[in-house]
């Protein structure tokens, strides 16, 4: 930001001491200082010049937000802050105290980053977890998926107001049509209210712990913070290749850990009996169905089903 040293050379029309006085006549007519004046009438002239520098701050800081050009090109000295100034008297005299106050696009930003802390994604497009949603829009873009839409917000609004579910939703439909669209928007949305959550993208998921077996302290530590999150999305689940380790010493321990604690959801093509079918059968050991019910007693009665209808939105 342009000082106040700055200013008085671009003002070569006169000497030093001329340019002096027209600046400061400048600031000591600024709007904002005649407010200020206004608000302490028995502050003097003498301890307004006195602190000229921060009344030429205060005013260049907050003409620099009316015409705001976007938080990351702030110009200010502070980044999404401005100089707002206070007076106050202290053992008989007036003193002038600046101090920096976050504008509304920082407080907004600082929000959606506690926000995004609070969520934890393994391989899910990123954009996913910063769209801005809007529910109207999600109803407009396709009409077909109101009653998941509405199904969502319900569960929500429930959340709010109860507190943690015990059961989660498993969003079924079929390719393009929303479902991890919808899963961030309740992960966003429930964020706003403290909850911690975790989105997993369950294809690439599965080969990365398949290769964090070398890594077990790192394989622990994953494996529990999906187990704790408030809220655990499996995204995309059925489309993965799944081991028999993977499917009862991973999926298994953490939908054991999980069930009448805390809420898991799902996002899927399959509807449950095509993923029990799928949970049956690994390349390694071929068809065990007795296991694929085993995890399905962990899923199916912890879920809402979710019918989401709409045509493919991809591309």
């Amino acid at each position: 930001m342009e000082s106040l040293g700055e200013a008085l050379r671009r003002l070569p029309q006169f000497g030093g001491a001329e340019r002096s006085d027209q600046l400061a006549e400048q600031v000591l007519n600024d709007p904002l200082v005649l407010k200020l004046r206004s608000r302490y009438p028995d502050v003097d002239d003498k301890t307004l010049r006195l602190n000229m520098n921060r009344l030429y701050q205060m005013s260049v800081e907050v003409r620099n937000c009316k015409q705001c050009p976007g938080l990351a090109k702030c110009p200010n000295d502070m980044q999404g802050h401005y100089t707002g100034i206070t007076c106050s008297p202290l053992n008989g005299r007036w003193q002038v105290v600046d101090e920096k106050i976050a504008c509304s696009k920082w407080t907004v930003n600082e929000q959606q980053q506690q926000i995004r802390k609070r969520i934890t994604n393994f391989f899910v497009d990123e954009t996913i977890l910063g769209a801005e949603y809007d529910p109207s829009e999600m109803l407009d873009l396709d009409p077909s998926r109101e009653p998941a839409v509405m199904d969502l917000l319900g569960y929500i609004e429930k959340t709010r107001s109860e507190g943690l579910q015990k059961k989660g939703l498993y969003l079924q439909g079929d390719f393009g049509t929303g479902k991890t669209y919808l899963a961030g928007f309740m992960l966003q949305k429930l964020a706003k209210e403290g909850f911690s959550g975790v989105i997993v993208y369950m294809p690439d998921f599965v080969e990365d712990v398949k290769a964090l077996m070398l890594e077990p302290q790192q394989m622990k530590e994953t494996i529990t913070l999906m187990k704790e999150a408030d809220l655990l999305v499996f995204d995309d689940i059925g489309a993965e290749n799944l081991s028999p380790w993977v499917r009862d010493h991973v999926l298994g321990a953490i939908l054991n850990h999980r069930m009448n604690r805390k809420p898991t959801f799902y996002t899927s093509n399959h509807d449950l009996e095509a993923l029990e079918k799928h949970f049956s059968f690994t390349h390694k050991e071929g068809e065990e169905m007795h296991k694929g019910q085993r995890l399905m007693d962990r899923v199916r009665p912890f879920v809402e089903v979710v019918h989401v209808r709409g045509r493919n939105h991809r591309g």
